[in-house]
C-alpha cells in the first residue's frame, strides 16, 4: 500500500512539474510574419523578417536590407538569419534585417520566358519573373521602407534559380540593390539565353555602382561551374571602381550544401569593402 502511495506521489508531483513548463512557456520571436497583397502577382504573399535585437521603430538608427529569396521558413530563412546574427555579434557587421520572401510557385517566379517545349512541359507555370520583379521594385520594398527603419543597403541574396533572378535584375535593373550575393544560378536556363545576352544587356545600364559575389561548388556540375564563371567574366568587362565583382569557387561543395558556406564567405567579402 505504501509503494502504492508513494508512485502516486510521484506521478503527481511529475505532472504538476510538467502543467508547470506548460504554463511558464513562452513563444519564440525574432521578427515579423507579414502579408502583402500583390497587385503586380494577383495575390497575397507572406513576408518573414528578421528583426535585429536592439531594433526600435522609436529610434533614429537605421539598418542594411537583406532581400532573401527561397525565403520560406522551412528553406533558407532561418540559417541566413543565424549567419546575420553571427557576423553581428562577432564581427560587429552591421546589423540587418532579413527579408524572406516566402515561396508560392518559384519555378514561375524566377524564370523569364522560353520558347524551348520540353521546358514548357517541365516546367507549365514558368516564365513570369517580369512580373516577379515588378513586385519586388514597386511593392516589396516600397513597403518594407515605409515600414521599418532601413538606410539605402540592399543586399539580395539567392541561389539556383534565385541566382538565375537575381542574374536578371542586375542584367535589367541594377540600381535596385546595392550588393548580390549569387549562387550557383541556373544560367543553364532558355538555352543560356541570359547569358549571351549579359553584354548587350549591360550596356544599358553600365552606370550603376554594386557588389556583385559570384559562387559555385567544386563538386556541382560541369555546366554550372562554366556558366558561373562566364558570367563573372562578362561582368568583368564593365569593371571599375564603382563595380566591385569577387568569383569564388567553392571545394568540397554541391549544389545541395554550398549556400551556407558561401554566404558565410561572401558576408566576409563584403563587410571588409568600403
Amino acid at each position: 500500500m505504501r509503494k502504492i502511495i508513494f508512485i502516486i506521489f510521484y506521478i503527481t508531483v511529475f505532472l504538476f512539474q510538467m502543467s508547470s513548463q506548460e504554463i511558464s512557456r513562452q513563444n519564440l520571436v525574432i521578427g515579423d510574419i507579414l502579408k502583402i497583397e500583390s497587385k503586380e502577382l494577383n495575390e497575397v504573399r507572406t513576408l518573414n523578417i528578421y528583426l535585429p535585437y536592439e531594433y526600435n521603430p522609436d529610434s533614429n538608427t537605421v539598418y542594411n536590407t537583406i532581400y532573401l529569396l527561397d525565403g520560406t521558413m522551412n528553406e533558407d530563412f532561418l540559417h541566413i538569419v543565424g549567419l546575420v546574427q553571427f557576423f553581428s555579434l562577432q564581427f560587429q557587421s552591421p546589423p540587418s534585417i532579413v527579408v524572406g520572401i516566402a515561396n508560392v510557385d518559384r519555378k514561375r517566379d524566377f524564370t523569364f520566358h522560353t520558347d524551348i517545349k520540353d521546358l514548357k512541359k517541365q516546367f507549365p507555370t514558368t516564365g513570369k519573373s517580369e512580373l516577379f520583379i515588378n513586385f519586388m521594385e514597386k511593392e516589396l520594398i516600397p513597403f518594407i521602407e515605409k515600414k521599418y527603419k532601413v538606410d539605402k543597403r540592399r543586399i539580395l541574396i539567392g541561389q539556383s534559380l534565385g541566382g538565375l533572378l537575381a542574374i536578371e535584375i542586375l542584367l535589367k535593373k541594377p540600381e535596385m540593390f546595392t550588393d548580390y550575393l549569387i549562387v550557383s544560378p541556373s544560367l543553364w536556363w532558355d538555352n543560356e539565353s541570359m547569358l549571351d545576352d549579359a553584354v548587350k544587356l549591360l550596356s544599358k545600364n553600365n552606370d550603376f555602382s554594386a557588389n556583385v559575389y559570384i559562387s559555385v561548388g567544386e563538386e556541382e556540375p560541369k555546366i554550372m561551374r562554366k556558366e558561373a564563371k562566364a558570367i563573372f567574366q562578362k561582368l568583368s568587362r564593365f569593371h571599375e571602381p564603382k563595380l566591385q565583382l569577387k568569383f569564388n569557387l567553392i571545394k568540397k561543395e554541391d549544389h545541395a550544401s554550398i549556400l551556407h558556406n558561401s554566404i558565410y564567405q561572401a558576408f566576409e567579402w563584403i563587410y571588409k569593402l568600403k
